[in-house]
């Protein structure tokens, strides 16, 4: 009798044993349909010498009920998915689940019944309706996915298909993907990215894993460099993933790809429906997909011959997962590379703390590009200090930036003015009585939204009509918002520029591939004068005729006390800059601040990046802190708060004397409620050479909580929540 072991895609339970079906050898990575108990659930095979489980007798084996006609998961991918739930403290199910993330995949349907608009717009058009009709626009989906980026209920979207606003759609949905050709439209390189291409197609040709940190300044051409060893896995038939950090970034780089291998590659984000998901992972798993660009989710699909991993914009810190398996896209991308023998490209204008002590001590090999391409000039970098020069009350814009921007528009100019705060205010309250609107389920306050006339909470997603009078005091008109968002300097804008065409970009108006296409094509077309945006404007995006770059309130991400604080301010405000002058017209960068001498301000304005990262890195290192030291927090969250609060002093209470290992805590966290949960958090911080997930595991292992409690670990935390 074939007896298999199965992990199945349920966190609470571990390995089980099952009976392969009659005459059927089934090997570790196929992907199996198992009896539990009266339900039928997903699992796949495994080598039973690394999965340990109670022993069954032969005769208490259920047998499997199939074995789908896919290819099995390879080795390389079974050892990344037991390497990341070890390194990370997370079930292993879980991590799996990853690979096999659509579940429509499995089953040998060819159509689906989709929904799209008609165009028609129904005599009885309620709020909802018109909504709904507004965002779906030109997608299509399954009712739940239409529900969903339209923000209302399947019965909204019900209504509108017998009404006839929305109609029904047999899709196809196994069609093959054209494949890319490497020899489409090859760019010209300059000397320097020559070089660097080269080195990058021979690593793709030795097919051995070699970590590589591209480092080069804004506009230097990082894109169509990696590209080269893109198109030499191309040439070996292999294939070959990019990460990106954002979906919105998706659009812009399915462009320059599709110019320089004339086609797009298969996307991969959470923004796909449900037929194209299914597509994309069956062209994945036969190896039919040549080349995925994906968010962070993508590195765990079944590739059955990986030749090359790019990571782009490889500093964000997007790529860490904060929910569910909480690991780092970076990191995981580099052990990917290392277990399928592959080289991997980590690519960053900005690179990490972390990612540039790797290259120091020889563990990444470093390729620089430290000019722009085609002679392009890094913009110049000023600092408007706003003591001396403050803008008038109730206005954020000091009068410098406004007149550079006055002149800009003269000049027939693009601008881009980054705040990195949605809405309108982060903060309402009541001028007569102090009443402050906060969030009912988190410590948090509500943010005003005046385009969509609502306060939402950022963390939690709860939101509420603005009130026309304060429900503590009832004083009618006594609201006020304070502080600037987005919005509110975009309304500034407007009335400082009235002839200007203005937009706002954030994740609330960018909310998919589509949107940021029309973005793209509105600033390439000269239809937009001024963009005032949030972090999501500050990476990807090439505007040739956009030349001076505002940055509102550059003391903002300095705030909060966090390990990594000025540096991600450091990045991201470079990134910002770098949108400038990307052309041949020359770019101007204004950074506004109460403190100009601060390390962050002074770097930028100098460009002497080297020594702020020497000072930002010597710290770390007297601190021993990541990359020196280890951290890994330790997150108890409960409904009931005396549950919470015990539980954490018990985990405190029982911590281990380990050498070299210290423990902080418990506290409330900073949001010491979140989504209706009481939070308390502990912190460990470890020499770099301890092995830490064991002390965890083993300390934590021993210990029983309530079951309402949830205790989370966070190795490498990158938030401090």
């Amino acid at each position: 009798m074939n007896r298999v072991r199965v992990l199945l895609l349920n966190a609470a339970l571990g390995p089980l044993d099952y009976r392969a079906p009659a005459g059927r050898e089934v090997e570790p990575g196929s992907i199996v349909l198992a009896p539990l108990g009266p339900r039928q659930m997903t699992g796949v095979a495994w080598e039973p010498e690394r999965l340990e489980t109670e022993e069954v007798g032969d005769n208490r084996l259920r047998p499997l009920l199939a074995v789908y006609d896919l290819p099995p998961l390879k080795a390389p991918l079974r050892r990344l998915i037991e390497w990341t739930a070890d390194y990370y403290l997370a079930p292993i199910p879980s991590v799996l689940r990853m690979a096999l993330a659509s579940a429509s995949a499995l089953d040998g349907a060819r159509t689906i019944t989709e929904y799209r608009a008609t165009g028609f717009v129904p005599e009885r058009l309620t709020p909802q309706r018109a909504q709904a009709l507004e965002r779906i626009e030109d997608r299509q989906g399954l009712v739940r996915e239409l529900a969903l980026a339209a923000d209302v209920s399947d019965g909204v979207i019900r209504g509108l298909v017998k009404a006839g606003a929305i109609e029904a759609v047999e899709v196809s949905i196994d069609d093959p993907y054209p494949r890319p050709d490497p020899d489409h439209h090859p760019p010209h390189l300059e000397a320097a990215q020559k070089a660097a291409a080269r080195e990058f197609v021979l690593a793709v040709q030795q097919a051995e894993f070699a970590p590589f940190l591209l480092d080069g300044v804004t506009g230097s051409g990082k894109t169509e460099v990696y590209f080269e060893a893109v198109a030499e896995s191309l040439r070996m038939g292999r294939q070959t993933l990019v990460l990106l950090p954002e979906i919105a970034l998706t659009e812009p780089f399915l462009k320059r790809f599709r110019a320089r291998f004339g086609c797009e590659p298969v996307a991969w984000h959470s923004g796909l429906r449900q037929s194209q998901r299914r597509r994309a992972w069956r062209a994945i798993a036969s190896g039919e997909a040549k080349v995925v660009v994906g968010a962070r989710s993508s590195l765990f699909l079944p590739y059955p011959d990986l030749g090359l991993i790019v990571v782009d914009e490889a500093h964000e810190p997007s790529f860490k997962q904060e929910d569910g398996v909480q690991y780092h896209a970076r990191d995981v991308a580099v052990m990917r590379g290392k277990l399928e023998k592959i080289p991997v490209i980590l690519a960053s204008a900005t690179p990490a703390i972390e990612t540039r002590q790797m290259a120091e001590i020889g563990v990444y090999r470093e390729v620089k590009l430290p000019s722009r391409y085609a002679g392009a000039t890094l913009p110049d970098i000023t600092a408007i200090d706003l003591t001396q020069d403050p803008p008038p009350r109730g206005h954020w814009l000091a009068p410098t930036l406004v007149r550079e921007i006055e002149a800009n528009l003269e000049a027939g100019q693009q601008s881009l003015l980054f705040l990195n705060r949605r809405g309108y205010a982060p903060l309402t309250l009541c001028r007569h009585c102090g009443h402050r609107f906060q969030c009912p389920n988190c410590t948090a306050w509500m943010v005003e939204h005046r385009l969509v006339h609502r306060l939402a909470c950022h963390h939690c997603g709860h939101m509420m009509p603005p009130p026309h009078k304060c429900p503590e005091c009832e004083e009618e008109g006594s609201l006020v918002p304070v502080g600037p968002g987005v919005e509110r300097i975009a309304d500034e804008v407007r009335a400082l520029f009235p002839d200007a065409r203005t937009i706002i970009v954030t994740s609330d108006t960018i909310w998919s591939p589509a949107k940021a296409a029309e973005f793209v094509g509105r600033m390439e077309a000269g239809d937009i004068d001024i963009v005032v945006g949030t972090q999501l404007v500050t990476k990807g995006y090439h505007f040739p005729n956009l030349t001076l770059v505002g940055v509102v309130d550059a003391d903002l991400g300095l705030q909060g006390g966090d390990l990594r604080a000025a540096e991600r301010s450091f990045q991201q405000i470079a990134q910002v800059a770098g949108r400038a002058g990307r052309g041949e017209k020359p770019g101007r960068v204004f950074v506004q601040t109460h403190d100009p001498s601060a390390p962050v301000i002074a770097a930028l304005v100098s460009g002497d990046a080297e020594s702020f990262y020497a000072a930002e890195t010597d710290s770390r290192r007297e601190a021993a802190m990541p990359p020196f030291g280890r951290l890994a927090g330790i997150i108890v969250s409960a409904e009931d708060l005396a549950e919470a609060t015990e539980t954490a002093r018990l985990i405190g209470k029982t911590a281990p004397q380990v050498e070299n290992m210290a423990v902080f805590g418990p506290a409330p966290a900073p949001l010491a409620m979140l989504r209706g949960r009481h939070r308390q958090r502990l912190l460990v911080h470890a020499a770099r050479s301890l092995d830490v997930q064991d002390v965890i595991r083993d300390w934590l292992g021993k210990l029983d909580w309530p079951r309402g409690v949830r205790v989370s670990v966070d190795v490498d935390p990158y938030s401090f929540l």
